[in-house]
């Protein structure tokens, strides 16, 4: 029987900042408009770590049905291809988590039905069951999109544009412009992150036919695409500064574009995909503390 530390690992707890990262931000837009409730918060924040768990353990199950998890794969060993959690334990495992997510999701638009009113409500729950499927779906079950390339697209979406926006607008009921703006930083960001893991993956992915942008474009346009994604990312952020008196609380999000700016030098230099691994953790991060920032601009 699978212990509690394998669980754990299944998890992959390690990804959960980067899944926080739009909801911490859309909370930040929230607080922009000087409304704030934090009990819908504090579900998103649940819900979205449900669904990231979820995905996770997805991601094992379909990786290691396909065979794309194999010795020769360069990153983590994952669990179902080490032994230690039977597929069968993490098909049981995904389910739980789908009902998990339900639930959440469930209370969460209960909670936000006063902000947002009932009409709303039905189109955020097919969202929430979108989420749930496209966390799935990415590597799981037949026509699984992480095998076609959609990988990055999705991503940019659930975890960026999506993830920013609904939060901001469960919380406050209004909408801004300036959701999209960093909606769509911590989507290219996120996205980033996936591309980071997929150049490191991509000649074992190709010999399974797992067909990301890496394996699409190969690793010298994978890398240039990279650099197009955050630099994107960069710009989209500035736009929440337009026609605004700029202050040092305004600007405050600009600090984390140093890291950034180092993951970027430390990229440029690799030329080895096994040396990539270091710069998902480090990438995931400063996204994490770009939302940090600009929550605490806006408490």
């Amino acid at each position: 029987m699978p212990q509690v530390k394998d669980w754990l690992e299944a998890f992959r707890l390690r990804t959960l900042p980067l899944a926080l990262s739009s909801i911490i931000a859309g909370g930040a837009m929230a607080l922009s408009t000087g409304k704030m409730d934090w009990t819908v918060l504090n579900f998103c924040i649940i819900t979205t770590i449900f669904l990231q768990i979820l995905s996770n353990l997805a991601n094992d199950y379909g990786d290691a049905l396909k065979g794309t998890d194999n010795d020769q794969r360069l990153g983590p060993e994952r669990s179902i291809q080490s032994g230690r959690i039977s597929a069968l334990q993490m098909k049981n495992a995904i389910i739980f988590f789908v009902l998990l997510s339900l639930a959440s999701g469930i209370s969460l638009l209960i909670f936000a039905s006063k902000t947002i009113g009932w009409q709303l409500v039905l189109l955020f729950f097919l969202l929430g069951i979108a989420a749930i499927l496209a966390a799935i779906k990415y590597t799981a079950g037949k026509g699984a999109y992480g095998y076609s390339g959609f990988g990055d697209i999705f991503v940019f979406l659930f975890f960026g544009v999506l993830g920013v926006s609904g939060t901001a607008f469960l919380i406050s009921g209004e909408w801004s412009l300036e959701y999209l703006y960093i909606g769509s930083t911590i989507g290219c960001w996120s996205a980033g992150v996936l591309n980071l893991n997929n150049l490191r993956d991509h000649e074992n992915d190709l010999s399974f036919n797992k067909r990301t942008i890496p394996v699409r474009i190969g690793f010298k346009k994978g890398k240039q695409y990279h650099f197009a994604l955050i630099l994107i990312g960069m710009l989209s952020s500035l736009g929440i500064i337009i026609g605004k008196e700029v202050t040092i609380l305004n600007l405050i999000f600009l600090f984390s574009f140093i890291p950034i700016a180092l993951h970027l030098k430390r990229f440029n230099k690799i030329s080895q995909p096994k040396d990539l691994d270091p710069e998902l953790k480090k990438l995931a991060l400063s996204t994490f503390l770009f939302a940090l920032l600009l929550f605490v601009a806006n408490i």
